[in-house]
């Protein structure tokens, strides 16, 4: 009876963690650590994933209590972990990068949006410690025209202290289908008109960010 329970709950845990769900996150993490700008958080993957370890670490008390294999018990250890670590190392690149472009991932509703709520809160918290540090250590040590943490003077017109993702870094992509000019921007109609599919490019991001968005092309 034990040994049915317990090949039911692996079977249930093999059904949730599937490989589609694995390779998604493994294509989101390798998208983000590609991409020089933050990308949209993936919500529902990430709530799937999360559920799925949940449910886990959960079944590791069942194979323990019902004497599974250790090879089958290492193995699903294993799956396990992958899935972790992809998970961790997913959320600490898009906090690396929310951290080198704070100020203006806050002041662009474009880039806000992309944030998980959580993300969102923590790039505030960030900028109100950091406000306060710099006020408190720095610019109040300034002459006034000086004190601004988003310009270099009161003169400037733009938020010049301001670092903005480089849209214009060169990345290698690999299209996953035939890419047509209608596929991208047209304002970029003229550097680049098609893609094959499976041949890996190396090109400007900013002309691959329509389709990479549109989940035509994956980053690598």
């Amino acid at each position: 009876m034990a040994t049915e329970e317990s090949a039911s709950v692996m079977d249930d845990y093999e059904m949730l963690i599937s490989t589609t769900d694995v390779e998604l996150l493994k294509r989101a993490w390798r998208n983000e650590k590609a991409a020089p700008e933050i990308l949209q958080f993936e919500s529902s993957l990430v709530q799937r994933i999360k559920e799925q370890i949940e449910l886990a670490e959960q079944n590791e008390e069942i194979f323990e209590a019902n004497n599974i294999e250790p090879l089958t018990v290492s193995l699903y250890q294993m799956d396990l972990d992958r899935t972790q670590f992809l998970l961790r190392s997913y959320l600490r690149v898009r906090l690396q990068k929310i951290e080198k472009y704070l100020f203006y991932v806050l002041k662009t509703d474009e880039y806000l949006n992309r944030l998980s709520k959580q993300e969102q809160m923590f790039a505030r918290r960030c900028t109100d410690y950091l406000g306060s540090h710099l006020d408190e250590t720095v610019l109040a040590k300034l002459p006034d025209n000086y004190r601004s943490i988003l310009k270099q003077s009161i003169t400037s017109e733009e938020d010049d202290m301001v670092p903005a993702p480089r849209l214009d870094t060169f990345v290698i992509c690999k299209a996953k289908q035939y890419l047509s000019g209608l596929d991208f921007e047209p304002e970029y109609s003229m550097e680049i008109t098609e893609m094959e599919r499976d041949l890996l490019t190396f090109v400007c991001y900013k002309f691959v960010k329509k389709p990479l968005e549109n989940g035509k092309i994956d980053l690598v």
